[in-house]
């Protein structure tokens, strides 16, 4: 019993650390910035939703890589049974005719003649030469670019298409969304009345009409601006390009406006009428303040994956505005290779398409759970 009472008495008389050593204590014993980012980090790939999430893009990445299958199969089978006019635009027949029995789509008879081989059987050597690495399994282009792969020919059109899409996404998403909100603050005002007048008419008509009447006004009236745009030699990025490029750009941005402006409109004028708004508002906000901070929030949810989608289909492009200002992009490739029958850079073009459309719609997919996180992918709930 005294050893005890000594013990204690001995701990009441040490002195208490200081403020200084208090401190240091503190920090040893609370965990560092790394441990609570890899606590944190660990803690999000072993959470249910984490693992339902990764179990639904999974099964999205399967069904886009059967879809992408099927679809190819049938459009190769379908373009392999087109018959091939071989001196329309062929430079030498002959070496059209060895690259055809290199790739195993022909066969030479014995009497030098040469035939198709089938179809099934251009299936079973393409895949081969596609696995082997041997040749070029997407076949050469025969009339646009004199054997040249379709793939360096999608390539060296692609910069076109990608900074026409650039410049017209730039224009169209803020001046859209900025309609909307504005027309959504002037609701059934004539503001709202005339704007949504001129956005149903933007939409009803097609885009290529504004181009026709862009170039005829522009170019050929006011003689403001070239009716065509450069080619490649001036630069892509130069003024001289860009300038010759404006009337293809608004041509595209007309109708991206008009879409944004209406889904804007209506999905921020449904926000703005709800009980949150009005909670805000008698906490002190301002029209304004609630209107940025909460309801255009919350509007983002249908319209960010319209937004995402447009931006991952810069790489397509569009093959009426494209031809009207003969622009060099990749809708001008691709309505080029059908009229020219050129096809096997029409067959890479189309699988090119379709992959970026398949991805494009994964992606928005995937992103209703990144902008709003009460949405959860793959519940079963």
């Amino acid at each position: 019993m005294n050893e005890n009472e000594n013990k204690t008495k001995k701990s009441l008389k040490q002195p208490l650390p200081d403020s200084s050593e208090q401190e240091a204590i503190k920090k040893e014993t609370k965990p560092s910035a790394w441990k609570k980012f890899w606590k944190a980090f660990v803690g999000f790939w072993t959470s249910k939703s984490t693992k339902e999430m990764l179990s639904y893009i999974g099964k999205r990445l399967i069904l886009l890589v059967f879809t992408f299958i099927v679809i190819f199969l049938i459009c190769f089978v379908l373009v392999r049974l087109l018959p091939v006019a071989v001196d329309s635009g062929m430079k030498d027949p002959e070496i059209f005719y060895r690259q055809m029995v290199a790739q195993g789509r022909y066969v030479q008879n014995s009497d030098g003649s040469y035939s198709p081989m089938p179809v099934l059987q251009q299936l079973w050597n393409f895949i081969l030469n596609l696995f082997s690495g041997n040749g070029k399994p997407w076949g050469f282009s025969y009339h646009i670019q004199w054997l040249s792969s379709p793939s360096d020919i999608l390539g060296s059109h692609l910069t076109p298409t990608v900074l026409i899409n650039i410049y017209s996404m730039l224009i169209s998403i803020p001046v859209g969304l900025g309609l909307g909100i504005f027309m959504a603050l002037k609701k059934n005002k004539w503001q709202d009345h005339t704007l949504s007048i001129v956005i149903m008419l933007v939409i009803s008509v097609p885009s290529f009409v504004y181009a026709f009447l862009l170039q005829y006004l522009f170019a050929y009236v006011w003689q403001v601006l070239p009716s065509t745009a450069e080619s490649a030699s001036v630069g892509y990025f130069s003024f001289k390009y860009f300038r010759s490029i404006i009337l293809p750009i608004l041509s595209m941005t007309f109708g991206s406006i008009a879409g944004y402006a209406r889904y804007t409109r209506a999905e921020l004028t449904e926000v703005l009428t709800s009980d949150f708004m009005l909670l805000a508002r008698t906490k002190g906000l301002t029209r304004a303040q609630a209107t940025v901070r909460h309801a255009f929030r919350n509007s983002l949810v249908p319209i960010f994956p319209m937004i995402l989608g447009e931006v991952i289909s810069v790489l397509s492009g569009s093959m009426i505005i494209e031809n009207i200002f003969q622009v060099n992009g990749v809708g001008g490739l691709y309505l080029q290779s059908i009229l020219t029958r050129d096809y096997d850079v029409f067959q890479f073009v189309s699988m090119f398409y379709i992959l970026i459309s398949l991805v494009g719609t994964l992606v928005v997919d995937v992103s209703y759970g990144i902008v709003d996180p009460r949405i959860r992918m793959g519940s079963k709930k």
